[in-house]
């Protein structure tokens, strides 16, 4: 929970609206012309009053401009801490991210985003806290705070679930104890490993399955049905992580919460989030950070720059030394052949995929 003090009126700030209502007491009881009757006396009273009710308007319209862009750069600080940009490289992968909340000036959302590089490989959590605004913050900093340390002390994927499940149940009890109902908080979350080969596992709680981009394709990492959401049911007995493929140089991987395919325009109509990520890497190879800049270009003039949910993107493109991962085909050149005299497909030359 975020807590802001409220500060005392300063003597600046109190000055001037004494001063303001001097004005009109002095003028009201110590002018002359105050005290007439007449029209002209009436309209330059009115116009007095006027001038000091509109000098206390602004005043005031001030102080609160003051206090609300104190109270943004508080949210901008506790975001900045909880919600911490990834590396732009990250163990040979080129790692983008970027969030935008649907309170308009909020500057914070129930979303969350890690990557890091731990010795079981790249751990990649993607998260979507039911709610959003500074409500949902303090969810969002148990989750990554208990994924921050169980990705580099749990070996399996499934004993990091639990540790996220275990953090999130702590915190619902305690807004429980405060008073806040928690009977309908909950959290969809995907959890990614990429090993140095480039396998990529995964597990699954209710959140949309990720992209993947190889060239110019665009397709969904799997299609395996997920488990409940974190908070509304126990996990199971037995936690397997998925195997879902490989991620050879230059693919990459779009990580999103729902908010992107869920957006509609004025028609009803949802984002094409594939469509525009194939338009985004038409002209292949793309940068992350290119491609995050295509999709939320795309999903502002969707939504009128008005979305009514928080989106949060995380592109990871493998650029790691080609070679390393042969393609479906390819022999290992550090395997001889079966047979003496059998052909090996060795790859081609291709293009380095660098950033432009």
């Amino acid at each position: 929970m975020i807590r802001m003090k409220a500060r005392a009126p300063t003597a600046r700030g109190a000055v001037l609206p004494m001063v303001w209502g001097g004005v009109a007491v002095g003028y009201r009881f110590g002018c002359p012309l105050a005290q007439q009757d007449g029209l002209g006396a009436r309209i330059v009273t009115s116009a007095v009053f006027l001038a000091v009710g509109t000098g206390l308007i602004v005043h005031v319209r001030r102080t609160l401009l003051r206090e609300l862009r104190q109270a943004r750069r508080v949210a901008r600080a506790a975001q900045s801490v909880v919600l911490r940009p990834p590396p732009p490289r990250l163990d040979g992968l080129n790692v983008a991210a970027a969030q935008l909340s649907a309170d308009r000036g909020a500057c914070v959302g129930g979303d969350l985003y890690e990557a890091v590089a731990t010795e079981h490989g790249v751990r990649v959590v993607m998260g979507d806290v039911r709610g959003h605004g500074l409500a949902a913050l303090g969810t969002v900093a148990a989750v990554l705070g208990s994924f921050r340390e169980a990705a580099h002390d749990e070996p399996e994927l499934g004993r990091v679930l639990r540790r996220l499940d275990r953090a999130l149940a702590r915190h619902l009890r305690e807004r429980a104890r405060a008073g806040h109902p928690v009977a309908e908080e909950f959290v969809t979350l995907l959890l990614l490993e990429i090993g140095r080969d480039g396998d990529v596992r995964a597990l699954n709680c209710g959140h949309p399955w990720p992209y993947r981009i190889s060239g110019t394709s665009v397709e969904q990492l799997t299609r395996v049905d997920p488990l409940p959401p974190l908070g509304l049911f126990p996990l199971p007995a037995e936690l397997e992580s998925h195997v879902c493929g490989r991620l050879f140089p230059d693919d990459s991987l779009v990580l999103f919460t729902d908010g992107a395919e869920d957006a509609r325009d004025a028609r009803g109509r949802f984002f094409p989030l594939p469509a525009v990520l194939r338009e985004a890497v038409r002209d292949h190879p793309v940068s992350p950070q290119s491609v995050l800049r295509s999709v939320f270009r795309a999903l502002l003039h969707h939504t009128a720059g008005r979305p009514t949910d928080d989106i949060a993107l995380l592109v990871l493109r493998n650029d790691r030394r080609r070679g390393t991962l042969p393609r479906p085909g390819a022999v290992d050149p550090a395997k001889p052949p079966l047979f003496e005299g059998e052909p090996v497909a060795w790859p081609g030359p291709q293009s380095t995929g660098r950033s432009r």
